[in-house]
């Protein structure tokens, strides 16, 4: 994976927590076929692109060039998505006793997706720190609907030459108003496998990086 994605959203200028997290929420190309798929009635199609863009949506990987910087509660950031123009709002709920981070992206024809995640703690391990975050997601394009809950671990992994590098792995179970249902698994080598109503589907990065090929 190269590293221009953390590069993105780990600006050399700084950044703070949520800013991080509406940079790396700037994958919303991953929802534009969501509209066109939900009126081919290709909705299992739909589902697996709204599942795509929550597990890409809330994991990095690349080199963590620094800590963002805390917010204060109660902070809100919001920044569109230079790819799609998709207005992207990240609010820092509390801190305590986790962090609890809620979110939204609007596309530009309405369609929302929203979520939150919480920052259970820090687990310390022979691969690197932990921050596993128990997440929950939904998504609407008109009368069309999804849930998505799971949890996706975020994970520094420290470097004898100072280059640490962060990554993600976890998982995230879905369903549909159409009645679809799938789950999603991702790896430590940002490796996706995705399956909806029991069949396999190839699961590719297309858009990981602001719209180029990772």
């Amino acid at each position: 994976m190269s590293d221009s994605a953390t590069r993105y959203e780990l600006p050399p200028a700084g950044i703070t927590l949520l800013g991080y997290v509406v940079r790396r929420m700037h994958k919303t190309q991953w929802l534009t076929s969501v509209p066109a798929l939900i009126a081919e009635n290709k909705s299992s199609d739909a589902l697996a692109q709204v599942a795509m863009y929550a597990v890409t949506s809330s994991t990095s990987f690349g080199r963590a060039y620094y800590q963002p910087q805390f917010n204060s509660t109660g902070a809100e950031i919001s920044e569109a998505d230079p790819m799609t123009g998709a207005m992207v709002i990240a609010k820092l709920v509390s801190t305590s006793p986790h962090y609890l981070i809620t979110y939204t992206a609007t596309m530009s024809n309405g369609d929302v997706f929203s979520g939150s995640e919480e920052i259970t703690g820090t687990t310390v391990g022979l691969r690197g720190l932990g921050m596993p975050a128990p997440s929950k997601f939904n998504f609407k394009s008109g009368n069309y609907s999804t849930d998505l809950t799971g949890i996706l671990t975020s994970e520094l992994a420290l470097s004898l030459i100072g280059r640490t590098r962060i990554r993600a792995y976890g998982f995230l179970n879905f369903n549909d108003n159409s009645g679809n249902t799938g789950k999603l698994t991702i790896d430590r080598n940002n490796k996706i496998d995705l399956e909806v109503n029991g069949r396999k589907l190839q699961a590719t990065h297309a858009f990981r990086v602001q719209g180029q090929s990772a």
